[in-house]
């Protein structure tokens, strides 16, 4: 038996689907796989790399295959151009960034090293609640050298983020949370970021789905890389959807702009 639960909506214009499959029933497989194509609403599935039982060395391989995926996106400098624009050019104060359900910090590391380049000092937090994420981005940045960065284990969710952030990003996350989870999320952002909150993640289109399919294969051959990226497109938020969530949160008048590849960055400030 297909057991279908109809999330509830928090926000106008927002919904969201749990599917689970609970037989090898093929019928009702097919029935499944049309349920998955159709994109008018979200559906949230437990992602492979949300396990928290995952094998390492399995771990650490989809998180390799999601690094190149996030080249291939241009994700960092996507931030980068979003934190250039918003802090003047003869504002040279050191920034204080986090970085939520950071992975394994390849973003993180980009964005510091791309902001140095352009002459901006950050120092960057970045937390994730696995710590076997947290491990492999701890080596990288050590790796790379950069003694401005460092990653530690926080359920972001649940933790506290205080209030000496001046910029916090949240990267290729939010489509994984319930709409209340998400909600959550952004309210705690917007309490906690002194100038700026960033939001990059997936826009739910056909497009966003072949392209994922695509990436996937072609730029990774991590088997749970593979099935979560078409996953998360099906989770994705579409603009309007993620734009009701922000002003539902508490976040007054946000804008949000798509970009490469079926993206979008939505973006709040104080003012």
């Amino acid at each position: 038996m297909m057991v279908i639960t109809l999330g509830i909506p928090i926000c106008q214009g927002c919904s969201e689907v749990s599917i689970r499959t609970q037989s090898r029933n093929p019928c009702l497989e097919t029935q499944s796989r049309k349920e998955l194509m159709n994109l008018s609403q979200r559906i949230l599935e437990g992602e492979l790399m949300d396990d928290p039982a995952l094998d390492a060395d399995r771990h650490e391989s989809a998180l390799k295959g999601l690094r190149r995926v996030n080249l291939w996106s241009g994700t960092a400098s996507v931030l980068v151009s979003a934190i250039e624009q918003h802090f003047e050019k003869s504002d040279r104060r050191p920034l204080q960034v986090l970085d939520l359900a950071c992975g394994g910090g390849d973003v993180s590391i980009q964005l510091v090293k791309k902001l140095a380049a352009a002459g901006r000092d950050v120092q960057l937090v970045g937390w994730d609640r696995s710590p076997t994420a947290i491990e492999i981005a701890t080596h990288s940045a050590n790796r790379a050298g950069l003694r401005n960065v460092r990653f530690e284990v926080h359920d972001v969710l649940a933790d506290d983020f205080g209030k000496g952030f001046d910029v916090i990003i949240c990267t290729l996350f939010l489509h994984h949370l319930s709409l209340n989870e998400g909600a959550k999320l952004l309210s705690k952002m917007h309490e906690a970021a002194q100038s700026l909150v960033l939001i990059d993640d997936l826009r739910r289109t056909r497009t966003g789905l072949f392209l994922a399919h695509l990436a996937c294969r072609v730029l990774t051959r991590s088997p749970i890389v593979r099935v979560d990226g078409p996953m998360s497109v099906r989770a994705a938020f579409q603009e309007s959807e993620v734009l009701s969530l922000a002003e539902g949160a508490g976040l007054p008048r946000p804008s949000i702009k798509r970009h490469w590849p079926q993206r979008f960055l939505l973006q709040w400030s104080r003012a």
